[in-house]
């Protein structure tokens, strides 16, 4: 490929470096030039202009690249149309991406205008994310190279596709556990195992005693388990500690105990015949990310996980709070912004308002919840949950003549975030955006909602949009589904700032006005707006 400035008599039939107006029109980068173009040029005192040309040989960026696509993509993949030299790759269902590391460098050492990038190694992914990109950095490359770099990349990238499993838990109790402890570490297990349709067929909860936990094996096994989990009463810190010690006396076998993951060190990964079983550590019970999701996945994808691959781990791992990054130039594909759906938050204690459920409070002549769940199934979406908590049956028979779901959240105490985890649950596995919005801020309507999802739709990549006031964010936020595994792992109070805060090159904003941060959390708010304090005590 030659490139460089000719003048424009000499330019027709070249590729066009730089974006040029005219006076009627404007020519795009990557413009093939004809000989109109370039007479125009010529007429608007464009002495030269910047283009390449092609050598004989030479393949354009486009089919460049989606040769390098084709090439790399194994089973569980499927690609969309080149564009400016880049052919995307997306996960065609949800499960583990299994990468060749070597064939992936081995490709990108071929030539500097070849590149192929990838999400990491054993990465989990949903259905329609993009797990790997080939982009031409030129405009084109000779053909011998990408034949080389497609052949290096010879079915690099897959992905294992989870498999349903039916999971026997057994959880061992001591006296300072508590029954509410050992609920919620079940509710975060199968918040774990939903994506892969698994589910958990029966749980034993046994003395901490190396007999009871291997007689609890065995019953489950018995009854149809394909798949173990023990979560002790107390870590296991030793080889003859109780999990070890009772899958030995079942018959089983230890393969490894510990892993060089944190959170998720005191991890134990073995067999009962031919079954595996894990026996998860204490950060389990957290629905944050830690090492127990990393064997988890692999498992249920039916991936083998040796000691080496566990020993292998310690590159990477050690975990902190890690925002999703979906991929910002991930192209729009057809339909994929169609089904946008809502969560309206209204799970809280309204511990600012000092006792009332500031919910339940008279504003026009409605509860206040009433005025957001109105907006929310008026404004024409695919599906609208209300998140319920504190006097959940109180709130929900303020909107139970409208078109929506109700989902309960038993941990509303815990904050925000498992109020958005619950929403997330329960949310349609077709759904591409959601809306997320406070059941306190009763000026959101239904035109609100209506511009925020157009600017989802007209924007790529605006894959948050966030409503301000006077230029300052507030609520609600549209999320492309890019980010539902983020939202589905949220932990405290603080909602998903922090997410939009690491994502500033995907976030657009809608200014609304004073409603984006109008919520009634006092009493002095509430009656300041015009409203009336509920009789029901908190």
């Amino acid at each position: 490929m030659k490139f460089g400035p000719r003048p424009p008599e000499e330019a027709a039939g070249c590729i066009l470096a730089h974006k040029t107006r005219l006076a009627d029109r404007t020519l795009k980068k990557g413009h093939i030039l004809t000989g109109a173009d370039c007479a125009d040029l010529a007429a608007a005192g464009q002495a030269q202009v910047v283009v390449a040309s092609l050598d004989p040989g030479d393949i354009g960026e486009d089919e460049a690249a989606r040769r390098l696509a084709l090439g790399a993509a194994g089973p569980g993949l499927e690609e969309d149309t080149a564009f400016t030299g880049r052919v995307n790759l997306y996960a065609a269902a949800s499960g583990v991406l299994v990468i060749d590391p070597d064939a992936v460098t081995a490709a990108n050492r071929i030539d500097p205008a070849i590149t192929f990038a990838t999400l990491a190694n054993h990465s989990r992914v949903t259905a329609g994310r993009m797990v790997a990109t080939a982009k031409i950095i030129s405009f084109a490359v000779a053909g011998e190279l990408v034949e080389s770099a497609a052949e290096a990349l010879r079915g690099a990238v897959r992905v294992a596709a989870f498999k349903q499993h039916k999971v026997g838990l057994v959880a061992t109790e001591l006296p300072h556990v508590k029954a509410t402890t050992l609920d919620k570490t079940r509710r975060v297990l199968e918040n774990r195992l939903r994506p892969s349709g698994s589910s958990v067929i029966a749980e034993k909860r046994v003395p901490h005693t190396r007999d009871a936990v291997a007689g609890a094996m065995a019953e489950l096994v018995r009854e149809g388990a394909d798949f173990l989990i023990l979560f002790g009463a107390s870590a296991i810190v030793d080889r003859d500690d109780v999990l070890p010690a009772a899958l030995d006396f079942a018959g089983g076998q230890v393969r490894q105990l510990g892993m060089p993951v944190d959170p998720g060190n005191l991890l134990m990964l073995g067999a009962l015949d031919g079954l595996p079983v894990l026996g998860a550590p204490g950060c389990a019970r957290s629905p944050k990310e830690n090492g127990f999701d990393w064997i988890l996945d692999r498992l249920l994808a039916g991936l083998d996980v040796s000691p080496d691959d566990i020993t292998a781990m310690g590159v990477g791992g050690l975990l902190m709070e890690i925002a999703s990054r979906p991929q910002p130039r991930a192209a729009a594909i057809q339909g994929r912004k169609s089904k946008i759906a809502a969560i309206v938050l209204a799970a809280g204690k309204s511990s600012r308002m000092g006792g009332p459920n500031k919910l339940l409070a008279e504003l026009e002549g409605k509860p206040l919840v009433r005025h957001v769940a109105e907006a929310a199934t008026g404004a024409g979406l695919s599906q609208v949950v209300l998140v319920t908590g504190h006097l959940a049956d109180a709130v929900g028979s303020a909107v139970t003549d409208l078109t929506l779901e109700v989902a309960h959240n038993p941990d509303f105490a815990d904050g925000m975030a498992a109020s958005i985890r619950a929403g997330m649950k329960a949310l349609s596995r077709e759904t591409d955006a959601v809306i997320i919005l406070l059941g306190d801020m009763p000026r959101i309507d239904v035109d609100i909602l209506q511009r925020l999802i157009a600017a989802y739709r007209q924007s790529d990549p605006g894959l948050i949009v966030t409503a301000t006031a006077d230029g300052k964010r507030g609520n609600p936020v549209l999320w492309d589904k890019s980010f539902f595994e983020a939202l589905s792992s949220l932990n405290g109070d603080i909602g998903a700032r922090h997410i939009i805060a690491d994502n500033p090159d995907v976030v657009r904003e809608v200014e609304i006005g004073p409603a984006a941060r109008l919520d009634l959390d006092t009493p002095e708010a509430l009656l300041k707006a015009g409203g009336t304090l509920p009789q029901h005590s908190g």
